[in-house]
């Protein structure tokens, strides 16, 4: 955000559950999420972004861009959520995909990640390369320091759309590709090697197959790739956003 600040005012939204945000009495689906945000944009009185976006981050962007295509002036995503056909399509590793599976497990999942807190104490370290600081661990754990916080993030892995359940979440995961597939508003896609949700192969395939998009390549990564390479996704969307308003400009004059 310092770096993008440069050349944008930038806004990141702790989602309803999540950072500093409240913790009120919800299941905490992704509708709920969608219906928060809508509520977040609307009090700001903000008419239009550039959403910049990874993981749930981005099934939300794709959610808001299908509904308020004249919303987006850009999308800038990575590490992104889309409908999974069959659970062997999902991560390429049997282990995290038997973990997701557990997760989704009942009485499993609430063990791991509302009593064990392994969201925030496993995936997330497992997600980058570079090390936490303890600090940074701190920042992390403080929203979830009870069992009764980490509704939010047990709900999360049961609302991915694989082999097409939940099917209301999957539903609207198909409407949104589909508008993005056919979107014309530019786009920036961030992909690493090896990733977890988004191969280099398959982000690259994607990229191809959509209007007005770049890939770009930020090498060694897994899932949390802003911690891994934030500067240069800051940079990459600084220069995404003055070129994209250059040419607003020009066309404009």
């Amino acid at each position: 955000m310092p770096v993008v600040a440069k050349v944008a005012h930038g806004i990141a939204p702790d989602l309803v559950g999540f950072g500093q945000s409240g913790k009120p009495d919800i299941a905490y689906r992704f509708e709920d999420h969608a219906r928060y945000l809508d509520a977040f944009i609307a009090k700001m009185g903000t008419g239009s972004a550039y959403l910049v976006a990874q993981d749930w981050g981005t099934a939300l962007a794709f959610h808001l861009a299908e509904r308020r295509p004249d919303f987006v002036r850009g999308l800038a995503f990575m590490e992104f959520i889309r409908p999974i056909p069959t659970w062997e399509e999902f991560v390429r590793g049997s282990r995290q995909r038997e973990i997701f599976r557990q997760f989704r497990t009942p009485g499993e999942g609430e063990k791991l990640i509302i009593e064990e807190n392994f969201f925030v104490e496993r995936v997330l370290p497992g997600g980058m390369r570079r090390k936490l600081s303890d600090d940074e661990m701190a920042v992390y754990r403080a929203p979830f320091l009870t069992p009764r916080s980490r509704l939010p993030t047990w709900r999360f892995p049961n609302e991915l759309p694989i082999a097409g359940e939940p099917p209301d979440v999957t539903a609207m995961m198909e409407r949104a590709h589909a508008a993005l597939a056919a979107s014309t508003y530019p786009k920036l896609l961030f992909a690493a090697d090896p990733g977890a949700l988004v191969s280099p192969a398959f982000a690259e395939d994607f990229a191809h197959k959509l209007n007005s998009c770049r890939l770009v390549k930020l090498g060694d990564g897994v899932h949390f790739l802003q911690e891994d390479h934030p500067e240069t996704i800051g940079r990459s969307v600084a220069d995404f956003i003055a070129e994209v308003e250059g040419r607003r400009g020009k066309s404009a004059a």
